[in-house]
């Protein structure tokens, strides 16, 4: 797409390819999400968007991610790459930043259908951001968090590199939940997959990035 190239940006790895989703991905996606994210009796987000009413659930995932898109700007952005396993759209990896010309620092946060949990999958994904936030955006700093007894989640955390970064409470369900910040430094960073980035020049100023960067070591 000439004027909002972003839908021609793609990340590959040996498993997976992440993209901007389209209209049929968002449809895949809100099956995804009508399969199930996480066990009934759970909640691992700090905002329960899952609890939506069955019937609504489809509809509401596709409003937010088409949101998402109409609210980028170069100052405040929300990548929400569909990831595809197998020709099938099988969750959400997202990376925002805010200020990133400046700061230079990005967070991630993402789902997984069930079914597709438990296989490596959230970690491959998340290293494909990774890279591109360092060695393709010229990050300096990357965050993300999980709650405390999320320790999936965690353990995708510590073995990309990330360390401790405080805690944070929240209020979810009218309850106290307690989060887990991790942050990740780029000299920290290996990635264990080789990634591939196509399509990101015409991004960059998109991003508040400038040229693209030799990548990590």
């Amino acid at each position: 797409m000439r004027h909002w190239p972003l839908f021609d940006l793609r990340l590959i790895t040996p498993r997976l390819e992440l993209r901007l989703p389209s209209p049929e991905d968002l449809d895949e996606l809100a099956e995804r999400a009508l399969e199930g994210v996480h066990p009934p009796d759970y909640m691992p987000f700090t905002v329960p968007w899952t609890l939506v009413p069955r019937e609504e659930l489809p509809g509401e995932v596709v409003r937010f991610h088409l949101s998402v898109m109409g609210r980028w700007r170069r100052e405040h952005w929300s990548c929400n790459f569909a990831v595809v396993h197998e020709g099938r759209v099988v969750g959400i990896q997202e990376m925002t930043a805010k200020e990133f010309a400046v700061t230079r620092e990005v967070r991630t946060g993402s789902w997984l259908g069930r079914a597709h949990q438990g296989r490596g999958i959230g970690t491959e994904m998340r290293a494909a951001v990774l890279h591109l936030a360092f060695s393709g955006l010229g990050a300096l700093t990357a965050t993300s968090g999980a709650a405390v007894d999320n320790h999936a989640s965690l353990g995708v955390s510590r073995k990309l590199g990330y360390r401790p970064d405080g805690l944070q409470v929240h209020a979810v369900q009218g309850k106290r939940a307690v989060e887990q910040r991790v942050r990740l430094a780029r000299e920290d960073f290996r990635c264990p997959v080789p990634v591939e980035i196509h399509g990101l020049g015409p991004c960059l100023p998109h991003f508040g990035a400038g040229p693209p960067r030799r990548p990590a070591r």
